[in-house]
């Protein structure tokens, strides 16, 4: 927490307020870990405070799913079993436990960790970036003078802790359309290490039922898309992924291996192109890694300080 060159904290959602030095403070898990140089060789001045931003977490409507960039982790951790989704029968909220679980973070991080924050620190491994990519959502991104723009969650993020936001640009919420939470969903996470940080993570849908629409995370520097015709072959399945992601896209740090992230991408993705193909409910489908499928949650359950 070295943060020694900070002469000023500044309460706001205002992004005219921004000027070089500064940051935006939202749970602050990762700001605070990487201290005043977090972003350059130039020391944070100010921090521009979203603590009393006064955003509703989650907001429901039958279009969908709007998630704060305040919002933390053990608020959309609460989603699946909320009230506001009771009615809902929306398959894929079965992600947002698996995502979550895949921070393998304390309770700590769970309670101050922000939506906003994981997208913005950009991680491959990231999962609320997997979740929210995955699911079609689109960033709302707020400028100074009451400048306002959309860029889909799979575009936000464009390398290894580098997005498209601007100097001063403030990330204000990530909308979930209905028509992906209504898809049938498969996920698969692969780690080098039982609670290490993602090495692989993919998540599959059916757009419409019948389309097939695969999302790499993790394995990848930046988020890739596949998008499918129907459900695909293995052999054209294998195909589009050699098209879709080159070598040097493949993340590399130790958590993973090119080439091991390369080989589990495939792995994973022809398992989840294979769930997807079968009826729902099939029996004896292979599931690598964690968190697939999702644990069954007690109703009215509501996490406090922790899993």
């Amino acid at each position: 927490m070295d943060m020694n060159t900070i002469e000023a904290v500044v309460r706001t959602t205002d992004p005219a307020q921004w000027r070089e030095g500064d940051a935006w403070l939202a749970g602050g898990t990762v700001l605070f870990s990487y201290g005043s140089y977090a972003f350059g060789p130039q020391p944070l001045t100010r921090l521009l405070d979203l603590g009393d931003a006064g955003w509703t977490p989650v907001t429901v409507t039958d279009d969908g799913i709007e998630l704060a960039a305040t919002c933390t982790i053990a608020e959309l951790y609460n989603l699946p079993v909320s009230p506001a989704v009771a009615d809902r029968s929306w398959p894929a909220l079965d992600l947002v436990r698996a995502c979550c679980d895949s921070f393998v973070a304390s309770f700590k991080v769970w309670n101050m960790s922000t939506v906003g924050g994981n997208l913005c620190t950009s991680l491959p491994a990231g999962p609320i970036i997997s979740l929210c990519a995955g699911m079609e959502g689109t960033a709302t991104i707020l400028g100074p003078g009451g400048a306002s723009r959309q860029v889909p969650v799979a575009e936000f993020i464009t390398g290894d802790a580098t997005n498209c936001l601007a100097p001063g640009e403030l990330l204000r919420s990530i909308h979930l359309p209905a028509s992906a939470l209504n898809s049938r969903v498969a996920f698969r996470r692969l780690s080098l290490s039982n609670l290490g940080r993602s090495g692989a993570l993919l998540i599959g849908r059916l757009d419409g039922g019948t389309s097939l629409v695969l999302t790499v995370t993790a394995a990848t520097k930046r988020p890739v898309q596949l998008r499918f015709d129907g459900v695909p072959d293995a052999d054209r399945l294998a195909a589009a992924l050699d098209d879709a992601i080159p070598a040097e896209l493949y993340h590399d740090d130790i958590h993973g291996l090119p080439a091991w992230r390369r080989d589990m991408t495939y792995r994973l993705a022809e398992e989840i192109r294979a769930e997807l193909a079968a009826p729902h409910g099939t029996p004896g489908l292979v599931v690598s890694g964690d968190f697939w499928p999702p644990r069954a949650a007690r109703p009215g359950t509501t996490l406090l300080k922790g899993a």
